[in-house]
């Protein structure tokens, strides 16, 4: 054998196998490398989790209170956070108000997403007169600034959780949708996507398979964005009192109830407050990193 042949190098297949990464499995190595991101989605989780399981950890009843023991500071005995304008305990309500802040944030997104989705991925594909008569209904909702839509659709509509939702969700249909027009109108002129269309492919299928596997993460990213903006709406519309009716737990409809005590007690009346702000960074924040690690554009 001759010392000076060269040797073909040896390949180890199980490292080849560990660098060709899947795409989801390269998406969250880069989560893992955003100490930001996960740490306020770790807040978010904390926050969904408190809000489910509010009737186990709450320590009191959220709707009964105690005038003898209003307004009472921060770490008073048997109310860690204090007690509101009619002495009912701050804790249980910020945990039971959760849950109606969240559903009243979340809801219209998904409303939105679904309905603004279906519409833009529509008018993207088809294009022509379709496009223009989508499109154009969507830019009459642009001529209002979001806040004033909403609450000209909730003060028309009449006070309720259901017509909050229904207001918020008109008020994103319109954003969603031009997203997910702008995806589509670029996938649609794709060389795969030509390809299927010119074998025969029906066009429901050539969506199905092709577009819709683009255009979900780029909408889904722009949506948990705005479910931030949402929540703030949302406890806007309960602040001005076209939300979740008294004596309801919400964090909106606290601000406003213990905005008279603000000089009595303003630790306590800032409470809400600061949740309404702690869930929508985590939920900004959450869809930058998100956006960031599947490298999407928008």
């Amino acid at each position: 054998m001759n010392l000076n042949t060269p040797v073909a190098p040896t390949i180890d297949v199980a490292q080849v196998v560990v660098q060709s990464r899947g795409y989801w499995a390269t998406v969250w190595q880069r989560l893992l490398r955003d100490k930001v991101t996960i740490f306020f989605a770790c807040v978010l989780l904390a926050i969904v989790l408190s809000a489910i399981f509010a009737p186990l950890i709450a320590p009191h009843d959220p709707y009964k209170g105690n005038i003898l023991r209003r307004l009472k500071e921060i770490g008073f005995a048997g109310h860690p956070l204090g007690t509101d304008e009619t002495g009912r305990d701050m804790l249980t309500r910020l945990l039971y108000g959760g849950r109606l802040s969240l559903f009243m944030g979340v809801m219209p997104v998904v409303n939105a997403l679904i309905i603004g989705g279906v519409l833009g991925t529509i008018a993207g594909f088809v294009g022509g007169r379709v496009n223009m008569l989508i499109m154009r209904c969507m830019d009459v909702f642009y001529a209002f600034p979001s806040v004033l839509l909403a609450i000209a659709i909730s003060g028309a509509l009449g006070a309720g959780i259901g017509n909050a939702i229904l207001s918020l969700t008109i008020v994103f249909i319109p954003p969603i949708a031009r997203v997910a027009e702008s995806v589509t109108t670029q996938v649609r002129s794709l060389d795969y996507v030509e390809a299927a269309r010119a074998s025969g492919v029906s066009s429901a299928r050539i969506i199905r398979v092709h577009v819709l596997s683009n255009v979900l993460g780029t909408v889904f990213i722009y949506a948990t964005g705005l479910v931030s903006v949402s929540i703030i709406l949302a406890s806007g519309l309960s602040f001005l009192g076209l939300g979740t009716k008294p004596p309801e737990p919400e964090w909106g409809l606290m601000l406003n109830t213990l905005r008279q005590a603000i000089y009595v007690n303003p630790y306590v009346a800032a409470l809400p407050g600061v949740m309404i702000f702690m869930t929508s960074l985590s939920f900004n924040l959450l869809s930058d990193g998100l956006r960031s690690a599947m490298d999407v554009r928008i």
